[in-house]
């Protein structure tokens, strides 16, 4: 090996994986790469199953917006593209049905408490450092907003966009003001009278398991699927790996590009702080069920057939419990060309299997299931994980990368990769995009409180100056919570 060159260790290979193999893969002569896979398939969340034969589905992920610039720059590096997709959503039924491109009865019902939600956004914007870390169930409940407003409108439109199923009421309510406000995350323009009277353009994904396997294939690095880690041991110089076949290799350096609790329970000596930060990440297991029980979708949503893609119900006995549904064929085109209405039903927290539906799809019409561990982001994530992690960073010769570091979206997942792979040494590939290189630059002072360059715009500098804060106060918080264990 020429001197000086870096072995790096990538463990996992989702999005966030990929990236860091794609970019440190651009520089042979400084980096020498191998990614350990638990999985046969890259791609982590991001899966693609075939469906009686013929037709494939994406799984766990389904598409993006536009401002997915780190995304899409990284697929057309590879010649993939996406296609448009024009979203059409429908939560509730009957009485507490709406959708984002029609007024409801709902919507009338509840325009009191819409007029007064845009003037609560900015609020919580302009006060950001304080609201990240109040749950967005008790600011609705400070401003007085009912009880129908929420858990109609706002915690199922929440948990549509970033994934935060039945933990939606406890998520912080910055990422709420986000959803509306934010030029990088909004997907939707908050309406005075509607909340939502747009159908923005997204997009599907191609291929996703094609898609991840030739990225990592052409990156020049060292994939090793059904791979995965046991153990992990680092000393002053050195990382030491060993996989489930007890085989050690020796790294100069680890990417832990897994989720944060394999990553937690393979370190043979993990730090106080990487012990706080990443076992306070929650995961819940939801069960996907994708189907062609057209009969379940009419009766427990308010179906559409040939237009909307997003489907949102909540249990009629407790209305902060909710279940997610997609018809796939109006979003996945080669769906769409073959004819079929294709749904996937999301049940939310295998804890509360009780009050899921599930038993009432037909067997007969079930394609396939598969069992999916995320994380939820409450406001827990942002007191006691985001702001520790840029103090884990490079520490021990190790890294942390995933979208579990900030928020849970395919976008944060490939920038956290990228971003591991620039403080190793391989720079940031797509300078030239202005809101891909913005978005890279505002992750990279959250999460590792390090700037890319000297030039840092507006927004990267509230980011420099919100994280110290954000940690001090996550200290704070931590102390008082071990006084009071001790106390208890």
């Amino acid at each position: 090996m020429p001197a000086g060159k870096k072995r790096v260790l990538i463990v996992g290979a989702g999005a966030a994986g990929t990236a860091a193999a794609y970019s440190l893969g651009r520089f042979p002569d400084r980096f020498d790469v191998e990614v350990w896979e638990k999985s046969n398939a890259p791609g982590g969340v991001a899966t693609t199953n075939i469906i009686k034969g013929d037709v494939f589905v994406n799984d766990g992920v389904q598409g993006g917006t536009p401002t997915y610039r780190n995304t899409l720059k990284l697929m057309d590096t590879f010649d993939f593209e996406t296609t448009p997709v024009n979203m059409k959503i429908s939560f509730g039924k009957g009485q507490t049905a709406w959708t984002n491109y029609t007024k409801t009865q709902l919507t009338e019902y509840l325009k009191d408490d819409i007029k007064k939600f845009g003037s609560v956004l900015k609020t919580v914007n302009r006060f950001e450092a304080f609201f990240i870390f109040i749950p967005i169930h008790r600011v609705l409940k400070w401003y007085g907003f009912s009880d129908d407003f929420c858990t109609e409108m706002v915690y199922p439109l929440t948990a549509l966009f970033f994934g935060t199923g039945n933990q939606t009421p406890n998520v912080s309510a910055a990422i709420m003001a986000r959803v509306f406000l934010d030029d990088d995350l909004r997907l939707f323009d908050y309406d005075t009278e509607q909340l939502l009277s747009q159908t923005p353009e997204m997009f599907a994904f191609p291929n996703l398991e094609l898609m991840y396997k030739t990225i990592m294939k052409k990156s020049g690095i060292i994939y090793h699927g059904n791979r995965p880690v046991t153990s992990v041991r680092r000393t002053r110089k050195h990382v030491y790996v060993t996989d489930a076949n007890n085989h050690e290799q020796v790294f100069d350096e680890i990417i832990f590009a897994c989720d944060a609790e394999s990553a937690l329970a393979i370190l043979d000596e993990p730090t106080f702080f990487e012990t706080r930060a990443l076992g306070n990440v929650q995961y819940y297991n939801d069960l996907i069920i994708t189907h062609e029980d057209q009969q379940y979708m009419d009766k427990l949503y308010e179906l559409h057939i040939d237009t909307d893609q997003y489907f949102v119900r909540t249990d009629k006995k407790d209305s902060s419990k909710l279940e997610m549904s997609f018809n796939l064929s109006n979003y996945q085109p080669q769906l769409k060309a073959s004819g079929r209405n294709i749904f996937q039903t999301i049940f939310l927290d295998d804890k509360i299997q009780t009050i899921w539906t599930k038993d009432e799809i037909k067997e007969d019409k079930i394609l396939l299931k598969r069992w999916w561990r995320q994380f939820s982001h409450t406001w827990r994530h942002f007191a006691f994980t985001v702001p520790f992690m840029r103090y884990l960073q490079g520490k021990k010769h190790t890294w942390y990368c995933g979208a579990y570091t900030l928020i849970n979206t395919h976008e944060i997942a490939v920038i956290s990769g990228l971003a591991a792979a620039h403080r190793l040494g391989a720079p940031y590939p797509f300078t030239e995009d202005r809101l891909a290189a913005k978005q890279f630059d505002h992750y990279m002072m959250v999460i590792h409180g390090h700037p890319r360059s000297a030039g840092c715009n507006k927004d990267t500098v509230k980011s420099y100056l919100l994280a110290p804060f954000m940690f001090l106060f996550a200290c704070f918080a931590l102390l008082l919570k071990v006084i009071l264990r001790v106390h208890s």
